[in-house]
């Protein structure tokens, strides 16, 4: 098996979590109608929704080198200086739950934007059912290209009225690795929260560092969100990482919901827990506050 195809501790924690029944699910075709994705599982009726009163959202075009990245963005209508809050996607691409966390944080206050940093590879995510299909797309994204394609996308919302010095990031799965590892990479990053993000990498000459080795050289506070029942990043990683911050005195915090599986923030699947989404949301809010990224 190559590299691409290795199945990391963030989609083990995915692929370990089924509903028990397809009651209270979706049928596949109203899924894809809404806009979700179907290879994270069947998509959940009771899902959170979030509108655009009194935002501005919609998709934009973000120039990564010679080539134009896709986006989502949402921020409060008429608000010219609103903080910039980078939102790092799952594996699946910019489905509906990406796009409505996007509106979620705009009616927070910030400027979100959402970049789909897979776009190089000409596949939409959001129509691959099946997550083996996923894995050679989004494990050849270099982290030197990731990087950079995230310091445009601050330089965008800088260059549309974002205020950029109150920078925050927050991501999900295989995007809360991209909040630890941007956090390691940026100076302008006020904060990051990252929702059950990998802490140990599999061997890829293309993610030359993990987390935990990146942890000596955060320069932004980070709040990482787990679940104590998560199949693919068990809590005695989580408290190594915690470890490797302290003893290099780097300011974070952690939360672990001890029942809570991977991916229980994502409302659309079965792996979702109310009350520990809920709450994290709360932590995340008060985190982005606590640095000012937030009013």
């Amino acid at each position: 098996m190559s590299f691409e195809d290795t199945i990391t501790s963030d989609v083990i924690g995915l692929t370990k979590v089924a509903p028990l029944s397809r009651r209270g699910f979706m049928s596949a075709t109203a899924a894809v109608a809404a806009g979700y994705t179907l290879a994270a599982g069947p998509v959940r009726a009771d899902i959170v929704t979030t509108d655009t009163s009194g935002l501005q959202a919609g998709d934009a075009k973000i120039k990564v080198g010679s080539e134009e990245m896709p986006a989502y963005f949402a921020r409060p209508a008429g608000n010219t200086k609103a903080p910039v809050i980078i939102v790092a996607m799952e594996i699946f691409g910019l489905h509906e739950y990406i796009r409505d966390v996007t509106r979620r944080l705009a009616k927070l206050g910030a400027f979100a934007v959402a970049p789909d940093y897979y776009f190089r590879k000409g596949v939409d995510l959001t129509k691959v059912a099946d997550v083996k299909e996923l894995l050679p797309v989004v494990n050849a994204k270099p982290d030197a290209e990731l990087l950079s394609d995230l310091d445009a996308v601050v330089a965008w919302a800088g260059s549309q009225g974002g205020d950029a010095t109150r920078l925050g990031t927050i991501g999900f799965c295989r995007g809360g690795r991209t909040v630890w590892e941007y956090a390691a990479h940026s100076g302008a990053l006020k904060a990051g929260v990252a929702f059950y993000g990998t802490l140990v990498d599999p061997a890829n000459p293309l993610w030359p560092r993990s987390p935990l080795q990146l942890a000596p050289e955060m320069k932004a506070p980070v709040l990482g969100l787990y679940g104590g029942a998560d199949t693919g990043i068990p809590v005695a990683q989580v408290e190594q990482m915690k470890a490797a911050l302290e003893q290099s005195k780097k300011p974070a915090d952690f939360k672990i919901y001890p029942e809570a599986p991977h991916g229980f923030h994502a409302d659309y699947r079965g792996s979702y827990r109310k009350d520990a989404a809920e709450d994290a949301w709360k932590q995340a809010e008060a985190w982005f506050k606590k640095y000012d990224v937030l009013s």
